[in-house]
Parts: C-alpha cells; structure tokens; sequence
C-alpha cells in the first residue's frame, strides 16, 4: 500500500473512530430507547417534506454554481452533478467528497482544473458567507434572548474569524506557483469582480439556507416541537460549522452534540435534540437518492463510450 493510501485509510479510520466516539456519548447521556420512542413519534408527513425541501436546495445550489461559471456549462448538465455530490456526501462520505467529485466530472468535461475546482470553491464560499451573514443578523435581532443564555457574542466572533482567514488566505496565494492553482485564484478575482453574478449567488444562498432552517423546523413540527425562529436562525449557522470540522464522518456525532449543547439552553430536552438532529440527517439523505440513479446513469453511458 502506498504511503497516500495508508495515510487516507488512516485518516478515515480517525474520523471513523471520532464520530463513533461522539455518537456513543450522546446516546449514553440521552438513552437510546428514549431516541428510538421519538423517532417512532416521528409525523412522516413531515419528514417527507423535509426531504422535498432538500431536493429544492438542491436545484437553487446548481443555480448558484451556473451564476459563478458566468452560464458557460448547460444548467441541465449542473444540477444532475450537484444531485451526485449530494449522494456522495451522505451515503460515501469515506470515499471522496461531494464536492470533488462535481469538481471531477466538469474537469472531464472542459479540461480546465482551476475553472473547475475554483468554481466549486466559490460556490461553497459564497454559501457559508451567507449562511454566516444570516446568523449575524438574526444574533443581532435576537440579541437580548441571546444575551440571557450568555450566547450573543459567538456569532460576531465567527464571522470576524470567517473573513480574517479568508483575507489571509487570498493574499497569501498559497501554491501560486503552480498553474491550476493560478487559474484558481484567476478564476477567483475575476469573479469576485462580477457584481451581479455575485449579488445573484448571495442571494440564492440566502434562499438555500433559509430552506435549510426550514427542513430543520419542519423535522422539529413533526416530533411536535416548535423552536424559536431566532434560534434557529442563530444555532442553524454555528451547528453547519461545527459539521465542516473534518474529524467526522459526515459531521455525524459533531452534529448531534451541537444540537444537544445549543437547543438544550432553549429548554428542548437532549433526546429530542438528537432525534431532530439525526432525523434531519436522514431526510437529507433520503432527498439525495436521485444522485444514485444519475451517477449510475452517468457510469454506465461512460462505459458504453
């Protein structure tokens, strides 16, 4: 085995081994058999809805990922790689990332590394930017109920820290000296430069997150809870984060622990928090099956070809 492999599968064993820790916790300290009773009580109805919402994030995420290619690639040819790397995230999250493997497939296609992988790049970033800017704002609506559970400083902090790293990295220009990398940052600033593809990305990623928010409130609706929209609006942002640490798989375990830590202090007990947590996860996933079927699709006619 090759010294790149062994450190993959080493890797995923680590991050295999981090989020089996963490879910053993959780369910320790909430009880399993109280999990399993609200995911019975679960109004399927809901969770069904849940997944349609997803399927729609879906589709606007293609639509923000054709803004930033500036409409040069078919949408008809993004939205299947989006439903792919969706299908990816959730059910190979050991194998490779949703996001590399659209990066992959529109490389095959125009042979351009850096519009390729820089496009994926933008479009992740202009996301979390606003998923970051709509936790700011709602911390600051929600400021006095955040100050009460001693919680209206962390999303400040967090957007601080989002644009300091991303100041540092885009002057730094680490690994410029090589030519996808340069297009990379080319393909950046160029887009950066384009006001309306930009405007028009932020605003779609407005409307993914928000949808997001929806999935988890209407996960929430059918265990019979009803969350505070301001922390939602709030926890949503801080919990997706938490999920981009790549010590899990799938952000499974980080998740959880999040959403026991952050709705406890609104009162929701911690065994609903895991069930809205792990119930989310799966209508997420349930959403992602088309991608099977277009990833299949995709194989076979390249093995015809």
């Amino acid at each position: 085995m090759s010294s790149k492999k062994l450190s993959n599968t080493l890797f995923f064993v680590l991050k295999t081994s981090v989020s089996g820790l963490l879910l053993t916790y959780v369910l320790r300290k909430v009880g399993l058999s109280n999990i399993l009773s609200h995911l019975g009580d679960m109004d399927l109805r809901y969770f069904v809805l849940s997944s349609l919402v997803y399927l729609l994030t879906i589709f606007l995420a293609s639509l923000r990922w054709w803004t930033l290619l500036k409409r040069s690639q078919p949408l008809g040819k993004l939205f299947p790689l989006c439903l792919i790397g969706s299908f990816f995230n959730h059910f190979m999250p050991g194998a490779v990332g949703g996001d590399a493997v659209k990066a992959y497939y529109l490389y095959k296609d125009t042979g351009q590394g850096g519009i390729s992988f820089g496009s994926v790049f933008l479009d992740r970033y202009v996301g979390y930017f606003a998923l970051l800017t709509i936790g700011l704002l709602a911390g600051i609506a929600g400021y006095g109920e955040l100050k009460v559970i001693g919680l209206h400083w962390l999303t400040p902090v967090l957007f601080i820290l989002f644009l300091s790293g991303s100041l540092l990295f885009f002057r730094l220009r680490i690994g410029r000296r090589f030519k996808a990398i340069t297009d990379f940052y080319a393909f950046f600033h160029d887009a950066l430069r384009d006001r309306k593809s930009i405007g028009t990305a932020l605003l779609l990623s407005s409307a993914i997150q928000v949808l997001t928010i929806l999935e988890i409130y209407l996960i929430s609706l059918g265990l019979g809870q009803h969350p505070s929209f301001t922390a939602l609006f709030v926890f949503v942002p801080l919990i997706i984060t938490a999920m981009a640490i790549p010590i899990s798989i799938s952000g499974l375990g980080l998740r959880e622990g999040a959403f026991v830590v952050l709705f406890g202090l609104t009162g929701i007990a911690p065994e609903t928090s895991t069930s809205i947590s792990l119930l989310w996860f799966l209508s997420a996933a349930a959403g992602s099956l088309p991608g099977l079927f277009v990833y299949l699709r995709k194989r076979k006619s390249a093995s015809s070809a």
